[in-house]
């Protein structure tokens, strides 16, 4: 498998984040419905077919992930355009200049997303919400970079299902969710669990783009 990651197809890997979150979209706000307003999936989806609708074929991963914030934070309500909207703006600048990416390159590029995130949201793990998938995943990239692409993207996998599972046994800190106190309890969070589609997503499209390159 190659080593270095081509930034000249973001619009395939974009568009395959588009698939995931549209086809789970009943899903996710079942979800959310447990105990939220019960439209995650459907203001997410909103927010992703809009892009699909924008993206062209010949975008790079950083003009790809553009179009998918602009999308998200014109096409989503509440406070999940903003966020999604700021994590994925952090990794198009992140790597705008660069034609590869290594493994330590994508680590890097997950974590600016991460860090553009935290600017407007102060929530981590353990408050019920993205960020109990989003942080484990970013820092196990971090650590497991060195041994690869295979290892870490596997790792980020490993790390975002296990974040998301975790969220059934917490009790929401932040959000609407928050004023069930133990009520919310026993239910996954829907954020984490769509975060962690889309992390798994962008790991095995990005496998699959390093294997075809080998081909």
């Amino acid at each position: 498998m190659m080593t270095q990651l081509s930034t000249q197809h973001g619009s395939q890997l974009v568009s395959e984040l588009v698939t995931v979150i549209k086809s789970n979209r009943d899903y996710l706000s079942e979800i959310d419905g447990a105990i939220g307003d019960g439209d995650h999936g459907i203001n997410m989806a909103k927010g992703f077919t809009l892009c699909g609708e924008q993206l062209n074929e010949r975008q790079s991963l950083a003009e790809a992930f553009d179009t998918l914030s602009d999308a998200l934070m014109e096409g989503i309500g509440g406070s999940m355009g903003p966020l999604y909207g700021s994590f994925f703006m952090g990794m198009a600048d992140n790597i705008r200049s660069k034609s590869t990416l290594t493994a330590n390159d994508f680590a890097a590029m997950l974590r600016a997303g991460l860090t553009e995130l935290q600017d407007i949201s102060e929530a981590g793990v353990g408050d019920k919400c993205l960020m109990d998938t989003l942080i484990p995943a970013v820092e196990t990239a971090e650590q497991r970079a060195d041994e690869g692409y295979t290892v870490m993207l596997q790792a980020i996998r490993n790390a975002a299902r296990q974040g998301r599972d975790s969220t059934k046994d917490l009790v929401a800190k932040i959000g609407r969710a928050s004023r069930l106190g133990e009520r919310s309890r026993g239910v996954l969070d829907a954020g984490a669990v769509s975060c962690c589609l889309l992390l798994e997503q962008m790991a095995a499209s990005a496998q699959q783009q390093l294997l075809a390159e080998t081909a």
